[in-house]
C-alpha cells in the first residue's frame, strides 16, 4: 500500500470519489482535519500529500492560524520531493507556501461544470500527458493564483482564471478546479451562495448538468488519480527533460 497523508480543511470539502480512487488504485489515506486537530510537522511515513479545498482563502491565518501550519508541510513535501495533489485552496496554499501570489479574481467568480485547456508543456507531464486536451472540470472558487512560484510549470488555464493547473518542482501539482466532489456536494454549496451583484447561480450549477457532467469528471479524471498513486509509490518515470523552472 501507498501510504498518503491527506488535509482536509473545511467540512464542507470531503474526500468524496478523490478518495476512493486513489484507495482503488492501492493508497492508504490518513485524513487529518486541522479544525480538530494538529496537522504533523513532516511527511515521514508518507510516500504523498493530498490537500483538499475549503471556504476560506489560503491566508485567512487571523480566523484559521492552522494554515500556516497547512502551508509549512506543504513547503516541506516540496523541499523533500514528495509528491502533492493540493485542489482548489490546497492549489493556492501550495502557491502561496512556495513563493506565487494569490488574489481575489476580479473577474468574478468561477462557479459550476466547465473545460479548461492544457497547455502544450502538459503533453509531457507524467499526469497530464494522458488527459484529453480540454477535461471537463467542476470550479466553486473566488480566488485565484495571480503570480505563479518561480519553480513552477503551467499545465492548464482558463479564459477567467489563467493559472488552472500547475506543477512546483517534479511533482507537487496544483488543480485550482475541483475532481473530489459529488453533484450533492455542489448542490450544497450552491444553497450557500447568494450570488454577487444579484447575480444568482449560473446555469453551470443546474443539477442535471452536474449529474452529467460529474460522470464525465470521472471517465476523465479517475485515471489521473491512479497515476497519481504509481507517482508518489515510484512507479511512474519522471522525464528528466520536463521543464522545472
Amino acid at each position: 500500500m501507498t501510504r498518503l497523508l491527506v488535509v482536509q480543511p473545511d467540512h464542507d470539502d470531503p474526500l468524496g470519489r478523490l478518495g476512493e480512487w486513489l484507495t482503488a488504485a492501492g493508497a492508504e489515506l490518513d485524513v487529518v482535519r486541522p479544525y480538530e486537530g494538529p496537522v504533523p510537522d513532516s511527511l515521514d511515513g508518507y510516500r504523498g500529500l493530498v490537500v483538499l479545498g475549503g471556504a476560506m482563502g489560503p491566508l485567512d491565518d487571523a480566523d484559521h492560524p492552522w494554515l500556516a501550519d497547512v502551508r509549512r508541510l506543504l513547503s516541506h513535501a516540496v523541499s523533500r520531493r514528495v509528491p502533492v495533489l493540493a485542489i482548489c485552496l490546497g492549489a493556492q496554499l501550495l502557491a502561496a507556501a512556495t513563493g506565487g501570489q494569490v488574489r481575489r479574481n476580479p473577474l468574478g467568480p468561477e462557479l459550476g461544470m466547465g473545460l479548461v485547456a492544457k497547455r502544450d508543456v502538459a503533453g509531457e507531464d507524467p499526469l497530464f500527458a494522458d488527459l484529453p486536451w480540454t477535461p471537463d472540470v467542476l470550479q466553486f472558487h473566488f480566488d485565484e493564483v495571480v503570480l505563479l512560484p518561480p519553480t513552477s510549470v503551467l499545465l492548464a488555464s482558463s479564459p477567467k482564471c489563467a493559472n488552472q493547473a500547475f506543477r512546483v518542482g517534479e511533482h507537487a501539482y496544483g488543480l485550482q478546479f475541483h475532481i473530489e466532489t459529488t453533484p450533492e456536494v455542489v448542490l450544497r454549496w450552491a444553497a450557500g451562495y447568494s450570488g454577487e451583484a444579484g447575480g444568482g447561480l449560473p446555469r453551470s450549477l443546474d443539477p442535471d448538468r452536474l449529474a452529467a457532467g460529474h460522470e464525465d469528471i470521472q471517465e476523465v479524471w479517475q485515471p489521473f488519480a491512479e497515476r497519481f498513486v504509481r507517482l508518489a509509490a515510484g512507479e511512474l518515470t519522471i522525464h528528466r527533460s520536463l521543464p522545472l523552472v
